[in-house]
Order: structure tokens, then C-alpha cells, then sequence
């Protein structure tokens, strides 16, 4: 799947989609929050982070305006409060995890004898070989867009914080109050995208779905990404991004 580089998709309806009332962004906010985080799939959340991020759904800090669920895949020092590298961060405008295949499907949806030469997923985005993502559940998602638009973003992990984040056109990133970048990470969404080796890079195995170990999954929350056989890893953090700056008239 290759990615797009458009630095304005979410300020022409993507963002402020459904409704643009107060009452209307709460309502579809409350049914996207319960849907992502209680819901199966990538963004399966504790019971603990279900309720934290229920109640933030009905309190938005000054200067920001509440929007349907998004998600950030962020690289980073999980202590950094800054960086200079948000050019390598994607945002994902849909939950994923629905949308995603099971490892145990990789052969009958994408593989040679799936008769599906556009490699389509059922929900309609293309699995990309040679740069391919998992979560922790062992589903295979659609790659998020990248770069993540500059802009103003409210952040949370649902835990303890939820905080404002900046994203700069020069590519610099900076959470507010002193807040780390594991403070808005979600623990129990684990996301890396996999890369497969050339067969001259001497590992004699070029990966796939089909190498991966089903027994690896589900991942617990915190930990890394299991190793592919024939692929390198990326391991990304998610952030769910709930809010986006209200534009100054």
C-alpha cells in the first residue's frame, strides 16, 4: 500500500465528519470511544481505560474541539516530552483493527491462490508485501498515512493523561505540560510494520504473514512486536488523538 503525503486531508470534512454540533461531536465521539476501546479488534482496551477515556470524552480543555476517534503511530523515546523526527508518524483516520486480516487469512485473501491479484483487503485497502503491519492480536492492518499533518492535536493513552500535542511543519513534535511520549502511548495497542529481507541479505528466508508464529499474539500491553523470520521490525506507539485545535476566527 503505498502512502500519501498530504499534509491538508484533515481539514476538509475527515476531521469534522458526521456532525459538526457540540451535542452531535459528544454523541459520536461516546459511540466511537465505546466501539475502539471496548469493541475487538486493534484497539481492544482494559476495562480501566474504557472508562478514563468514556470521561474525557465529555470534557474538552480549552482550544480544542472535540473529534471522532483517530490514531497517531508514533516513533520515539517512549521519556521524550519532544522530538525532531514527527515526518516519521502516521495517523490512521479509521480504526484499523476491524478492517485488518487475520494472519490465519493472509493465504485465502492476498496469497497466490487467493485469486486476488490487487492484493485488496475485503474492507478495500491493498496489502503492500514489502511493507506490511501488525497489531497485537495478530491482524494485518493498512499502513497509516504519513506524514502526520502539522497541526495541534489532543492526545490521550487512556490512562492518566490527556494533553496537547504539536506537530511542526519542519517535522519537530512537543506534548504540553512536561507530559512523555508513554504518557499518551496506549499500552495495549502494539503496532509495527515489517519489512522483508532481500534473499542476498544472507538470512536465506524472505518474510511474510506466512512466517510469522501465530503462537507470538496476542502481544501484552507494553511489550515489543514479535520478530518475523525474513522481515526487520518498526515497533510504533498509538496514540488515540481525540481532539484537533479549535481554528482562531
Amino acid at each position: 500500500m503505498s502512502n500519501s503525503n498530504k499534509n491538508d486531508d484533515y481539514d476538509d470534512g475527515t476531521w469534522m465528519d458526521e456532525s459538526s454540533s457540540e451535542e452531535g461531536i459528544l454523541d459520536v465521539q461516546r459511540r466511537n470511544l465505546i466501539y475502539n476501546v471496548v469493541g475487538a479488534g486493534l484497539l481492544a482496551a482494559s476495562g480501566v481505560s474504557a472508562t478514563y477515556l468514556f470521561q474525557s470524552s465529555v470534557y474538552t480543555p480549552s482550544g480544542f474541539t472535540r473529534i471522532p476517534t483517530k490514531f497517531i503511530a508514533a516513533l520515539g523515546d517512549s521519556k521524550a516530552n519532544e522530538g525532531q523526527n514527527a515526518k516519521s508518524w502516521g495517523l490512521w483516520a479509521v480504526d484499523p483493527g476491524p478492517r485488518g486480516v487475520w494472519l490465519k487469512d493472509y493465504s485465502t485473501t492476498f496469497g497466490a491462490e487467493s485469486n486476488n491479484p490487487t492484493r485488496r483487503a475485503p474492507s478495500g485497502w491493498i496489502f503492500d508485501p514489502n511493507s506490511w503491519w501488525l497489531e497485537e492480536h495478530g491482524l494485518i492492518m493498512e499502513s497509516p498515512t504519513f506524514p502526520l499533518p502539522a497541526g495541534r492535536y489532543l492526545v490521550t493513552g487512556g490512562r492518566m493523561v490527556t494533553t496537547g500535542l504539536t506537530i511542526s511543519q519542519d517535522g519537530m513534535w512537543k506534548l504540553d505540560d512536561g507530559n512523555s511520549l508513554y504518557d499518551v502511548t496506549h499500552l495495549p495497542c502494539r503496532s509495527a510494520v515489517y519489512t522483508p529481507n532481500d534473499n542476498d541479505s544472507g538470512i536465506g528466508v524472505v518474510g511474510s504473514p506466512l512466517t510469522a508464529n501465530p503462537r507470538d499474539f496476542p502481544v501484552a500491553p507494553g511489550a515489543e512486536m514479535p520478530k518475523v523470520t525474513g522481515c526487520t521490525k518498526q515497533d510504533y506507539a498509538v496514540l488515540f488523538v481525540v481532539g484537533k485545535a479549535t481554528t482562531s476566527t
